[in-house]
């Protein structure tokens, strides 16, 4: 059986913060994610997996190690180049769903294709379609205030897979939801993965959302222990 080629990885990743405490959030973290792969990481809080995230998702600069996506070295690339790249091939899903207020549902999901160049025209046909995709084909010309907590988490998971990325990097996505609302976003996630072949990255306290993950990573004091 063929292995799936690596779409995201990081190698021997640290990350220090020093100021009035000298603390060492990663120490050296080895993680690779595959084509397609669901990949959940937990553990308690502090333990490091937010910082992780925001390493893998170029958001920040490891203090030593390397963040490999698409076979591009982030650490290799200015940050135009990193922007382009970010925007290009990840999708990101968080907690609170930061969708702007002052724009509706159609204009939020939009975005990252008027920001990649695209025409606003083109961009809200193809933001339309997605929206239809995961059920919010009557609340596009709404605004994020007027949706239910589901909806809004949905509406931002079409914003996340909009220019078709190859990593979604979800940082507690259903940490807000109740527990209906919640399995209809894992349901989601799944039908996308499987059809779409994206790599989910997910942390989560949700051992109900890891599980249906196809593996699960443990962090415990900024390592990642199997």
């Amino acid at each position: 059986m063929n292995k799936k080629p690596i779409i995201l990885e990081c190698k021997k990743l640290t990350k220090r913060y020093q100021g009035e405490l000298d603390v060492e959030v990663l120490k050296g973290v080895d993680l690779a994610i595959a084509v397609g792969e669901r990949v959940a990481i937990m553990g308690v809080s502090g333990s490091g997996k937010s910082t992780l995230m925001h390493l893998l998702g170029g958001l920040d600069k490891p203090t030593s190690g390397e963040v490999i996506l698409n076979g591009v070295n982030l650490n290799s690339v200015n940050s135009t180049k990193l922007a382009q790249l970010r925007n290009k091939s990840l999708g990101f899903i968080y907690q609170s769903h930061h969708l702007l207020g002052e724009f509706t549902v159609l204009e939020n999901v939009a975005m990252p294709l008027l920001i990649a160049g695209l025409s606003v025209k083109e961009a809200k046909v193809r933001a339309a379609d997605l929206l239809k995709r995961v059920g919010l084909a009557p609340r596009i010309e709404h605004k994020p205030s007027e949706l239910s907590g589901g909806e809004r988490q949905r509406a931002a998971i079409a914003r996340a897979l909009i220019n078709k990325p190859n990593v979604i990097l979800a940082d507690e996505p259903t940490g807000n939801l109740d527990s209906k609302t919640a399995d209809s976003v894992y349901q989601l996630m799944l039908e996308l993965n499987q059809e779409l072949a994206i790599s989910f990255l997910v942390v989560t306290h949700d051992h109900e959302l890891a599980a249906r993950m196809g593996k699960v990573l443990h962090m415990e004091d900024g390592l990642i222990v199997g």
